[in-house]
């Protein structure tokens, strides 16, 4: 199977979902409270609400790119942050599958670098497929590339 040159990922509907839940819940709570105890509760659920609305874009408008040389990490909504890794920089992978990640097919990956900047890239609520090996074969490449060695 050949991979293409560069590799576009971000974070899964169903996993930025998951991660905001807990405000959807609050804001459910605080509109109970609302009709029960006190009308004035219900900014309290409209605040929730904004802000599960406003991370739920936030995390679906993460970009990962891993191009044959770099990883480029891409995130924000109104101030654009862009992080640029590397790949001879990469020293480990960690794959994690939670049962709520793997229920949906998705996977999280850690990559352990020797960047000042950023030691650890991770890559959240992507698509579960062999991405560690085309990473790890990259990474290889570029090491020999650059004729970088690694001394332990």
């Amino acid at each position: 199977m050949e991979t293409p040159e560069i590799i576009q990922l971000k974070p899964a509907g169903v996993f930025a979902f998951c991660k905001i839940c807990p405000f959807i819940i609050c804001a459910i709570g605080f509109l109970l409270l609302a009709w029960r105890c006190c009308p004035l509760l219900i900014w309290l659920s409209l605040m929730s609400t904004l802000l599960a609305g406003y991370r739920f874009a936030y995390i679906r408008n993460i970009r990962y790119e891993i191009s044959p040389e770099i990883i480029r990490i891409s995130r924000g909504l109104f101030f654009k942050r862009i992080d640029q890794v590397e790949l001879f920089r990469v020293k480990d992978y960690i794959l994690t599958r939670p049962l709520l990640l793997q229920l949906f097919g998705l996977m999280d990956l850690e990559l352990k670098s020797t960047d000042p900047v950023n030691p650890v890239i991770w890559l959240h609520g992507i698509p579960f497929s062999d991405l560690v090996d085309i990473i790890r074969d990259r990474v290889q490449e570029g090491r020999q590339h650059n004729r970088i060695y690694e001394i332990n």
